[in-house]
This record gives C-alpha cells, sequence and structure tokens, in this order.
C-alpha cells in the first residue's frame, strides 16, 4: 500500500491510496476524478475509484480511511540516511538532476528508483528529503486484515518504481513532465 500524501500539487492538497492486493489487483483510490485521472494516466492500475480519502495526523501516528481501505501507522525516528536526506537543501533535494544524480545509490541501498518514464509519455523524478521507518502498523480492506507490518517484497508495481524495502514514510518532491517523446520514435 502507498500513501500519496499531497500537501501542494496542481490539484490543490489531496490524499490517495494505491493497493496492491496480495493476488497482484492494483487499485487506486482517489478523491476526485480529476486526481484519479492524472494518477491513472501515470502508473497502473487494475480498477480506479472515487472516493473520500481523509488522512488525520496526530503525534506520529496516521489515520488514513479511503473508502474500503483503512489504516494506521506510527512513525519512528527518522534513521541515520535521513539526516543524511535532511542535509540536502530541499531547493536541490527537489530538483530533476539531483533524482538523476542520486539514483544508483537509492537503488542499490534502497531498492528505489529516483527517475523514469511513467505512462502517457510523461518522466517523473522524486526528490527524497526525510525518511521515518514505520514501526507499527495495521491495515484493512473491505473488513479484511491486510496482514502484519513487513518487507515489501515483491516491490509493488504500480510504475518504473517503488517503495523502499522497509515500510517507510518518505517526504519526498515529485516531478512529473508531461509529453516526452524519445527522438526517433
Amino acid at each position: 500500500m502507498v500513501l500519496g500524501h499531497w500537501a501542494r500539487s496542481p490539484f490543490g492538497a489531496f490524499s490517495d491510496v494505491m493497493l496492491e492486493r496480495a493476488d497482484g489487483h492494483r487499485v487506486l483510490f482517489a478523491p476526485s476524478r480529476q486526481t484519479a485521472r492524472f494518477i491513472a494516466d501515470t502508473y497502473v492500475f487494475d480498477d480506479v475509484r472515487v472516493v473520500p480519502v481523509e488522512v488525520t495526523v496526530r503525534d506520529g501516528t496516521w489515520t488514513v480511511v479511503a473508502g474500503p481501505v483503512q489504516l494506521r501507522f506510527t512513525t519512528g525516528r527518522r534513521s541515520a540516511l535521513a539526516l543524511l536526506l535532511r542535509a540536502v537543501p530541499r531547493s536541490l533535494a527537489a530538483r530533476p538532476m539531483w533524482a538523476t544524480a542520486v539514483g544508483v545509490p537509492a537503488r542499490l541501498f534502497l531498492g528505489v528508483r529516483t527517475h523514469g518514464r511513467a505512462r502517457a509519455g510523461r518522466r517523473e523524478w522524486y526528490g527524497a528529503h526525510d525518511l521515518h521507518l514505520i514501526t507499527t502498523a495495521t491495515a484493512t480492506y473491505d473488513g479484511e486484515p491486510l496482514g502484519r507490518l513487513a518487507r515489501v517484497e515483491p516491490p509493488v508495481r504500480f510504475g518504473f518504481g517503488s517503495t523502499p524495502r522497509t515500510p517507510s514514510l518518505v517526504r519526498v518532491t515529485t516531478t512529473v513532465e508531461h509529453g516526452f517523446t524519445e527522438l526517433g520514435k
């Protein structure tokens, strides 16, 4: 499960939930048709649902309700990697060239990709600013428990990237370039 919690976007502040079930079925829960269309045009889903998505945060505990999905998780202290991420000026970390430059170490150490091609001729870059490990989590889908907190294996398949292997709250700046076409194609 991936929670997108967008403080700023072309659509204003919003949250969405991407869920890959154990059978591989990928579902997007988005709060409006506009956000659902943008996300579904960028990532791959088998089902897209427009539902209210509510997120509350209190004392390091996040509570999420998105239609049939309920999620509650608690974050721990920052990791050593987070201290490194926070040392990079945010204005630099948010730039696509920085995401490209740190792509190999991010893939080797965290199993994530920081840049790549998305659907609809788009390119994306993820510039990480902070990272907290998730220490506890409970989640249900249609009232059924989704199991215990565990490593993300195999990686989720929403797009070119994935999440860190260890469940984490990662603050990123996402840059999406529309209409990229490679010369000769």
